[in-house]
This record gives structure tokens, C-alpha cells and sequence, in this order.
């Protein structure tokens, strides 16, 4: 005969030193009759679970289904092996601080909070909506899973089961918009405004993926009693019908929400909707990887970090699907898309693996990047450009090109080599973007002798609180980029389009057109001369007014500034300097403005920036030559003059002058 015994008992219980909790009822919050009417007990294994279930005998019942977890076969979870686990320094002190409450929550707030004896779900010490969201992703928990694995200390297990359990105590769910979600609009209500936190389809996604490592990681402790098991699974069940019912509209949050819902369904079959969740999840990213993927391979937040993000969200799947046999429900075209996913990941970075900081991007660290390569090649073995970065060169290949466009999505990289003594820019001219993506058409990152000279500002942070979001706002702002403004205004419009793009030859050419401000377009002609330096030709043209700046933004250090001459030269101690000079028909002023960069969430570096501005009176073009030159201290310096014999819609010849040695660039459509 079933009867009620309390959550709260069983938290009491688990603190003992003996784990094993004994009971015959339904605890309150967990139906443990109602758990078993979630399983197919009729798939092979569970003979015994239903002969109990079919008995009333719930108590046996969980006690043979924490049996058959245990000794399952066939089902495989790719991200653990259990006989080769290892933790590093970083995630041994997340689990440790964990067993005192102090959670690892976010890398841009360190050291890690407190959230007290008594667990307060709801501490938010700083009003970063990030901050909160990522609480709930409890990333703490697999850590401690491996630390337990390693160690066999119980008391890893033990904390893990309470705090799992005090989580789901505190968090209940609640009916929360999509607005709410977002924070587009907020609750009066305490339980919603918590709920919006918790249970983001998002965050919800996180905990379904790495609840399936935590399970995978404690399911052998004594911790992890039938009790707990039926907890866990009537907690992960909620978990994935709240997903199905509110996936996320679009972007990579509908991809990780899916990825994992395909996860869900594929490592716990014995749910009954398992089949729906696998089914759901995988056509979506089989639908999605047409929408969000251009046809050059680029992701439509044009995003580096996110893109990357996404490439490994399509991978995870083909892994999970490999792993458990069922490869056949992923496509040739999904896994042909990923791989050129991947190339136009290699093409757009730098030599030591960093990606450039464009839109929301942070930057990359080479040996976890290294480590993707490694992943994707177990995906293409076949691919000798993937099987080069892998194996940082002893094999594969290197792409037969150097200098690459992917007209769609609008990157464009220029590149003289591929070794860390290269010179490589990346201009970004594309689309509209989505969220991620910031005002920032015509923007270019410049690196020369292993360092990046004109770093993209990044993002900071993502929002919160009015004074995080001015925070937000100010390293989003279009002028804070490589590019053209009007009186230093956002763009009104980022829909840039590719006039011409020559990756070919003594003189590489690109020429991009945004239709930037009400009755003013930015043409910007980037030529990369001989292989050594670039002349950029920035037009305004239109019938607005006002002051045209062209903004450059160069990395931390020293630097000489010659207004008369409009020059600015950089005198870094090391052997990679720039130096940047302005030529124009009409009168200009160089401005040195504020300037920051950040690689990283809520980590900024301050760094000189500068405008050179021109006033637009009338109808007729400002047009503006920069000559950009990277050399080091071996290099001779070089005298430049520059200027412009003729310029239409369909024509551009400008006379460089090098060292007196005159030179015509020139395009034509």
C-alpha cells in the first residue's frame, strides 16, 4: 500500500553516513507509481521492473530499475568513459568549493560566489541577467561527478544528490512568456520571475545534457539509491516535455535545445517519449542547419564564438547518433554542411588558432581550439585541411589557397601565409545578423608576427540591470569598430553586399557596399598590395550631412601621433608595429578617442583609438584613403602619398606613391 513520505526526508537521509534510504511510498513532489508510468517496461531488461510494477511493489520495483541502469548495455554516452577519467586543476576546485556552496558559475566573476549553508537559488549579487541564468546550469555538478569517479570519496555523491534534490525543492516551475525569458519583460510574481531564470528553455537544455554525464558519473555510489533514481528520472522527464513544449523561436538557442532533446531521447529510451524527443530533436537541426547556415558556410549570427558553438552542436549529435548506432537519422547533406562549417571556421582564423572578436565573439583558446580540430577530425578523417590543424601540421594538409571570401555571410580574409609570422586580415561586410551580431559592417581585425594590431572591441557583457546594459551598449556601438560612421551614430542599416573580390594576384581586392545611414551608403575598398600592406578607400556617398569618421582602434600600447601628417604609428616593444596613415582631397582632423577591447566576458583592456573625421556638407562623396602597413623592426621605413584619379559607381583608380615609386590600383564592374 502506497503512502507519502516527505522530500525533505529524504535530504535528512542522504546526509547520513549511510546513503541507503528505506521507504514503501511516493515522497512529496516525486509519484514514484507515476514515475514507472513514464517507462516502457516492456523493452528488453525491464521483464523484472514490471513483474514488480505489476504487483504494486514500487519499492522492489525502483530497486530492479536502479539494477538494470546499472548493468545497462548498448546505450552509450560519447562525452564519458568511465575507464579513462580525468579532471583538471580548474574543475578539481569547482567540486571541491561546491561541497561548501560556493558555486562555479560564470568565468567574468571570479572568485565564485557563496549561496549560503541553506542554498539560496535565487542570490544575485550582481545584476547580470548572464550571471543568474548560468546558476541554473549547474556546472559544478560534473566535476564533482568526476572527482568522485577518481576518488570514490561519497562525500562528492552525497552533496551532489542533496543539492540536486534542494534545486528541485526550490525551483518550481511556473507558466513564464517568452518575453519573460528573455528579460524583454519582467514579473511581479517571485515564483515566475524565479522560473524565468531556471527554467529558460536554454538553461533547462544545459541540465539535460549534463545531467546524462552526472548519471553517467554517480549512478555506481551508494548515493544514488532506488529512492534518488526515481527523483532523478521524474526531474529529467519534467525537463524534456518542458523543452518540447517551449523550444526557443530560433538562433543557437534552438540548436542547443534540440541537440540535447536528441540526446535526451537517444540515452533514455526507456522513457516512453524518448522516440518523440529523438525524433523532435534531430529534425529540427536537420531543418535548422538549412535555415541558420549559408551556403558558404557561414551561421547566420555571424559570430565567430557561435559559430563555433554551433559546429559543435551538430557534431555532438553525429557523435550521439554514431555512438548508438542510429547515424541513419542524420543526412549526408547535414554532415557535407558541417563540414564546410568547419573550413570556414579555419579560413576566418588566425595562425594560433584564435578566432577574430567579431559581434559577441570571445576570443578562442588555442588548446581547447586544437582540441576541436582533434574532434572534428575523428567526424572527417578523410579531410587532410582538418587532419593539418589537428595534428598542428605532422599530418594532412594545408588549404591549396591563402587569401579566401565567403560572399554570403560576408567574411573575407587576406592572408600571405599560414605560419605565425603571416600577415592575415579578416574584414567582416555581410548581412544582417542575428542577435549576436553587432552594427559593425566593414570591420576588420589585422594580424602580423603573432599578434593581433587591431583587435574588435567584443561584447563585455550581455545585459542586465540599466547600468550593466550602458555597459553592453558602449562596446556594441558601431564607432568602437574598424569601420565608417556618420558623427560617430550606430548604423542604421548592417545589409552590406560584395561589389568585387579578387583573392588573386600582386594586388588583392575586395569591395563591400552598407547601406549605412538614411541617404548615405559606405563603399570600402580594402587592397592588399604585394602581399605587405593595405590601402583602404572608404566612400560616403549620399545626400546626408554631418561628420564622416573613419575609426581604427589598435591594441594596447604606445603610439605616435602626427596630426599634421595624419599618421599614427604604433611603438610596441615587440617585432610586430603598424603604422596608419590618411590622405584626402579635403581638410581632416585625426582624433585620439577612448578605447577599449575585450576578449573575454567582462574582462576589458583600455587601448588607443582614433577617427579620422571630415565634414560632409552636400550631395557630393567624401572619399578618404588610409594606407595600413604592418613592419617590423628589420623593416625599412616607407614613404607613402596617396590619392584618387577617378571614382564612380562602376570605377575606382587611386596613385599610391611608395618611396616615390608610383603605382595605380584599380577596379572595374
Amino acid at each position: 500500500m502506497l503512502k507519502q513520505f516527505k522530500l525533505s526526508l529524504i535530504l535528512a537521509l542522504l546526509t547520513c553516513t549511510c546513503c541507503s534510504v528505506q521507504t514503501k511510498a511516493e515522497s512529496d513532489g516525486v509519484d514514484v507509481k507515476g514515475v514507472f508510468a513514464l517507462l516502457d517496461l516492456n523493452r528488453p531488461g525491464l521483464e523484472k521492473v514490471k513483474q514488480c510494477c505489476e504487483k504494486s511493489d514500487y519499492d522492489q520495483a525502483s530497486k530492479e530499475l536502479l539494477k538494470y541502469y546499472r548493468a545497462r548495455k548498448g546505450v552509450v554516452n560519447p562525452d564519458i568513459d568511465l575507464n579513462n577519467i580525468s579532471i583538471s586543476k580548474r574543475e578539481q576546485k569547482w567540486a571541491d568549493d561546491a561541497l561548501e556552496h560556493t558555486f562555479y558559475v560564470h568565468d567574468g566573476y571570479q572568485p565564485s560566489f557563496n549561496y549560503g549553508k541553506d542554498i539560496n537559488w535565487k542570490y544575485w549579487p550582481v545584476k547580470d541577467n548572464e550571471l543568474r541564468w548560468q546558476l541554473h546550469r549547474h556546472k559544478w555538478f560534473t566535476p564533482m561527478g568526476k572527482a568522485y569517479q577518481i576518488t570514490k570519496d561519497e562525500r562528492y555523491a552525497k552533496e551532489w544528490a542533496l543539492q540536486y534534490l534542494d534545486w528541485i525543492a526550490k525551483n518550481p516551475m511556473a507558466e513564464v512568456t517568452k518575453d519573460q525569458y528573455e528579460m524583454d519583460e519582467k514579473s511581479k510574481d517571485e515564483i515566475v520571475e524565479n522560473a524565468a531564470f531556471a527554467w529558460r528553455p536554454l538553461e533547462t537544455s544545459h541540465r539535460v545534457q549534463d545531467q546524462i554525464n552526472q548519471f553517467t558519473l554517480f549512478l555506481s555510489s551508494p548515493s544514488f539509491t532506488p529512492e534518488f533514481l526515481s527523483a532523478f528520472l521524474q526531474n529529467y522527464y519534467r525537463h524534456a516535455n518542458h523543452i518540447m513544449h517551449n523550444f526557443s523561436e530560433k538562433g543557437n538557442h534552438l540548436l542547443f535545445e534540440a541537440q540535447r532533446v536528441f540526446f535526451a531521447g537517444t540515452f533514455f529510451p526507456e522513457f516512453k517519449d524518448a522516440p518523440a524527443w529523438q525524433k523532435r530533436g534531430i529534425d529540427i537541426l536537420n531543418h535548422e542547419i538549412g535555415k541558420q547556415v549559408y551556403d558558404d558556410g557561414g551561421q547566420f549570427e555571424l559570430d565567430p564564438h557561435y559559430h563555433l558553438a554551433s559546429i559543435n552542436i551538430f557534431c555532438r549529435a553525429i557523435a550521439v547518433a554514431k555512438a548508438n548506432q542510429v547515424e541513419y537519422l542524420i543526412p549526408q547533406s547535414y554532415i557535407n554542411t558541417v563540414e564546410k562549417m568547419i573550413e570556414f571556421y579555419a579560413n576566418i582564423c588566425f595562425p594560433d588558432y584564435t578566432n577574430p572578436c567579431f559581434s559577441d565573439a570571445k576570443l578562442g583558446d588555442p588548446k581547447a581550439e586544437q582540441k576541436n580540430y582533434r574532434e572534428w577530425s575523428k567526424l572527417f578523417p578523410q579531410n587532410e585541411v582538418i587532419k593539418y590543424f589537428a595534428t598542428k601540421g605532422k599530418q594532412g594538409a594545408l588549404p591549396k589557397h591563402l587569401s579566401k571570401g565567403f560572399l554570403t555571410s560576408g567574411f573575407f580574409t587576406f592572408r600571405n601565409g599560414w605560419g605565425a609570422d603571416a600577415t592575415v586580415m579578416v574584414v567582416k561586410a555581410g548581412p544582417k545578423g542575428e542577435w549576436h551580431c553587432q552594427p559593425d559592417n566593414g570591420t576588420f581585425e589585422l594580424w602580423f608576427h603573432g599578434k593581433k594590431l587591431f583587435p574588435d572591441s567584443g561584447s563585455y557583457i550581455y545585459g542586465g540591470d540599466a547600468e550593466v546594459q550602458k555597459t553592453r551598449d558602449w562596446f556594441r556601438q558601431t564607432t568602437v569598430h574598424n569601420t565608417l560612421t556618420l558623427d560617430h551614430k550606430n548604423l542604421e542599416t548592417t545589409e552590406s553586399k560584395t561589389l568585387l573580390w579578387k583573392p588573386e594576384g600582386t594586388v588583392q581586392t575586395l569591395v563591400t557596399e552598407n547601406p549605412s545611414y538614411q541617404n548615405l551608403r559606405h563603399r570600402r575598398t580594402v587592397f592588399f598590395v604585394d602581399q605587405k600592406f593595405f590601402v583602404f578607400v572608404d566612400e560616403a556617398l549620399g545626400s546626408a550631412t554631418g561628420k564622416v569618421n573613419l575609426n581604427y582602434h589598435l591594441t594596447d600600447g604606445k603610439i605616435d601621433v602626427d596630426r599634421k601628417h595624419l599618421t599614427v604609428t604604433t611603438q610596441y616593444a615587440d617585432d610586430s608595429n603598424v603604422s596608419i596613415q590618411g590622405f584626402s582631397d579635403q581638410a581632416a582632423n585625426l582624433e585620439v578617442t577612448e578605447g577599449w577591447y575585450s576578449l573575454a566576458y567582462r574582462q576589458k583592456t583600455a587601448r588607443p583609438s582614433l577617427s579620422f573625421d571630415l565634414n560632409k556638407t552636400n550631395e557630393a562623396p567624401v572619399r578618404f584613403i588610409t594606407v595600413i602597413t604592418p613592419f617590423t623592426k628589420a623593416d625599412k621605413k616607407v614613404a607613402y602619398v596617396a590619392k584618387i584619379l577617378k571614382a564612380t559607381d562602376n570605377e575606382l583608380q587611386v596613385e599610391v606613391s611608395v618611396n616615390g615609386q608610383k603605382r595605380i590600383l584599380n577596379w572595374q564592374r
